[in-house]
């Protein structure tokens, strides 16, 4: 005797769950192969959902009026069926993934010789409820079932085995019990002749080059957005809905400030017990440049423009669950370096720890995102509601360029960067978003390599 799960098969394309409306049976009762067990519904369809096993049903999982995720266990039937395994492993897999069409030998013409049909040496092969039901309708007898050579796994007729099979019956009915797919196993290739189908064996797997012979699986999956995805969903679609977008590039030589980090770094660590990133850096050149240029460091309520005294810098981060958050720096023109680092470091731990409150994220008044720690160039952000601009910084990497010096021009290997200011147009111009971000790029370009950053403790 076997206890085994009684799993919600795959219904459909791009259904995801389906809803049991009745179980007609009840534990105790006893129930044979592809008996109904319960009623379902889908978005789609009402239907009946017969049993993958016989025996006796001892527990039940749901109850009516459940809604039930495909692939989930929804009952345990006892049952000493010797191909209770054999069933759940086929249905497993029908869950598991859409079934993808083997290649098969087209119409057998019977004028000429056939190819041999290898029979399963299991008497009591698992037929679907799916295969089931279709036979039945198509009125194909078990006997004649069983001679099929099914292309599924441990030769299990499928849905598409059995579809084919009809379609040839109808053409040859004469003939029909020997007119069945193939399975083509990866050392065969199909060739088509005019005058008769041949299987030919290769040892190396060959590309079909007809398109008739391409099959698309099909396979999708639809995920549920999660309570933070659907909020951040919310507020991208209403920041390009309220604000007019522009975005505006150049490129930075941050070699000074990829020096200087690269010198302190380990001293920074050891004395600060926090890594020196880049961000503080650059959230020290962002503050510089807003104070000259205060309007992107505002909002605008109605036809009013206001200008923030304070500059709260939002740092963009993303989370291990592939969501972002952005966490604010409280008036980050009053702190130095190191009060820079030690907020970033703070702000970031907490909220990959999910830990940040809510003060934490609120009161920003410009965002900084930095799309070059994963590898990106450049990016065109949306603005973060109710900001009127945002900083992308890319990835840094170097590169030749030409380099003015009074002796001359000269080319070197310098570290660059690729920045994009994305800003609202109702009151900030092209001109002005140009200058703002050509003076953050002379700003990076021009860190003091040798500054002393311990004299701000």
């Amino acid at each position: 005797m076997a206890i085994e799960n009684l799993i919600l098969p795959k219904l459909g394309e791009s259904i995801m769950e389906a809803t049991i409306i009745k179980w007609n049976k009840k534990v105790g009762d006893s129930i044979v192969l592809d008996e109904t067990i319960a009623e379902i519904a889908t978005d789609k369809v009402d239907s009946e959902l017969p049993s993958s096993f016989a025996g006796t049903v001892v527990e039940i999982l749901f109850k009516e009026n459940d809604v039930v995720p495909i692939g989930a266990t929804i009952a345990k039937i006892e049952t000493s069926s010797p191909n209770a395994a054999i069933a759940q492993q086929s249905m497993e897999n029908e869950i598991k993934q859409t079934e993808t069409p083997n290649l098969e030998v087209p119409f057998v013409d019977f004028n000429h010789s056939k190819p041999e049909i290898q029979k399963s040496n299991d008497d009591n092969r698992f037929y679907s409820p799916l295969v089931l039901s279709i036979s039945k309708d198509e009125k194909i007898s078990f006997s004649e079932l069983e001679t099929l050579v099914g292309s599924g796994n441990n030769g299990r007729v499928t849905k598409n085995d059995l579809l084919k099979y009809i379609e040839q019956k109808k053409l040859n009915p004469l003939n029909s019990s020997s007119v069945n797919p193939i399975k083509v196993t990866e050392n065969q290739v199909t060739t088509k002749n005019t005058e008769q189908n041949i299987i030919l064996k290769s040892n190396t797997a060959v590309k079909l080059s007809d398109p008739k012979e391409v099959t698309s699986s099909g396979l999708t999956e639809i995920i549920e957005m999660d309570r933070v995805r659907k909020i951040i969903a919310k507020n991208m679609v209403d920041s390009v809905h309220t604000s007019p977008h522009v975005t505006s590039f150049t490129e930075v030589d941050v070699t000074n400030i990829v020096l200087w980090r690269t010198k302190n770094k380990d001293l920074f660590e050891k004395r600060e017990g926090i890594k020196l990133t880049y961000t503080p850096m650059f959230i020290e050149c962002l503050v510089e440049t807003l104070a000259e240029f205060p309007l992107l460091n505002s909002s605008i309520i109605g036809d009013k423009i206001i200008i923030k005294k304070d500059f709260n810098i939002g740092m963009a981060t993303a989370l291990e669950n592939g969501n972002l958050i952005v966490p604010v720096i409280k008036s980050a023109e009053q702190l130095s370096i190191v009060g820079l680092a030690q907020a970033v470091d703070n702000l970031a731990k907490a909220a990959r720890k999910n830990e940040l409150k809510l003060k934490d994220t609120e009161g920003g008044t410009f965002t900084l995102t930095n799309v070059g720690s994963f590898g990106s160039l450049m990016g065109t952000p949306i603005i973060l509601q109710p900001q009127v601009a945002i900083l992308a910084l890319g990835a840094i990497k170097k590169r030749p360029v030409v380099i003015e010096t009074e002796m001359g021009d000269t080319i070197g290997i310098r570290q660059m960067m690729y920045i994009s200011l994305s800003y609202d147009h109702r009151i900030i111009d092209g001109a002005l978003g140009t200058k703002f971000i050509s003076k953050f790029a002379t700003n990076c370009a021009n860190w003091d390599a040798n500054r002393q950053w311990f004299k701000y403790l």
